[in-house]
């Protein structure tokens, strides 16, 4: 077994399809397929169902996915501590946000930080607050950022910055003259992220000091992106709670309004795992982004 035949199986699993993994790794479909073939010939177990063109993990193929992930994690903890050694001229670093915080905040201090270490090379992974702990925790990102609350004992959290939330409706909703005491919450509809992120748990915590449940709102739409929610509220879909810096376009353009609504100013968090090795990079990046 080779290192590049389990970092071509996580590829293929991680993905459920041979050619998008192959386009990944920079391969030709055939090494591709070649390389798994390789491993379940040698221990005469089948990683994979195939089924027509789809291809799904078998059990044995789960249970060797997450040792496989562990074997490459411990690479690359090896390779950050060649790359300390070389005093910053080259590395990597790997990040990652949920999406306030990755699309509106952090891009700028990614490229200060490649201003100043170009050698270091920085990939940044987009998800909910939940997936962004998952990575952290699991060795597959050095650095997390995020907007929501997590409770996970692995991870150190501190806070980095604060971000101001605003209850925005588009131009000419009646809401927009109202203010907060003449506004029921449960009478317009609702354009809302996905369950995980932390736009969403704002949201449940400002209903919950109102004494309701979001099962009571009319739900138009459940969202994955900031910018899908902006643009369907834009067009008039419904209402939604989110960060000031996301509406900032459409505020501009008179295609939304914010309402005189109460809400709590939110944290941005920073994560990083207790107990791993800690790079250079990665304290050089933490020191960047604590100087504001």
């Amino acid at each position: 077994m080779t290192f590049e035949q389990l970092r071509i199986f996580v590829a293929v699993a991680e993905h459920e399809h041979v050619t998008r993994a192959a386009r990944e790794l920079n391969l030709t479909q055939s090494a591709t397929s070649a390389a798994v073939a390789a491993l379940e010939s040698r221990y005469a177990i089948l990683l994979f169902d195939r089924v027509g063109r789809q291809i799904r993990l078998t059990a044995a193929g789960r249970l060797f996915l997450a040792e496989a992930r562990a074997v490459l994690a411990r690479t690359a903890a090896a390779e950050l501590v060649l790359a300390d050694l070389a005093g910053l001229r080259v590395g990597s670093l790997s990040l990652a946000a949920s999406q306030t915080v990755g699309n509106y905040w952090l891009p700028g201090f990614i490229h200060a930080f490649r201003q100043l270490y170009p050698g270091i090379k920085v990939s940044l992974v987009m998800g909910n607050t939940q997936t962004v702990a998952s990575l952290v925790r699991e060795g597959q990102a050095n650095i997390g950022f995020v907007e929501g609350e997590i409770d996970e004992p692995s991870l150190s959290i501190s806070i980095v910055s604060e971000d101001e939330i605003a209850l925005v409706v588009p131009a000419g909703h009646p809401w927009e003259k109202m203010q907060e005491p003449d506004i029921d919450l449960r009478t317009a509809r609702w354009v809302l992220r996905e369950e995980g992120s932390g736009t969403r748990s704002i949201l449940t915590g400002m209903l919950h000091d109102t004494g309701i449940d979001i099962s009571e709102l009319d739900i138009a739409a459940e969202l994955p992106t900031n910018e899908t929610v902006r643009a369907i509220v834009e067009a008039g879909a419904g209402v939604t709670v989110m960060s000031k810096m996301i509406a900032e376009s459409g505020l501009a353009t008179g295609k939304l309004a914010t309402v005189d609504y109460p809400l709590p100013r939110r944290s941005f968090f920073m994560l990083r795992h207790k107990d791993r090795y800690r790079t250079r990079a990665e304290d050089e990046f933490v020191r960047l982004v604590s100087a504001i």
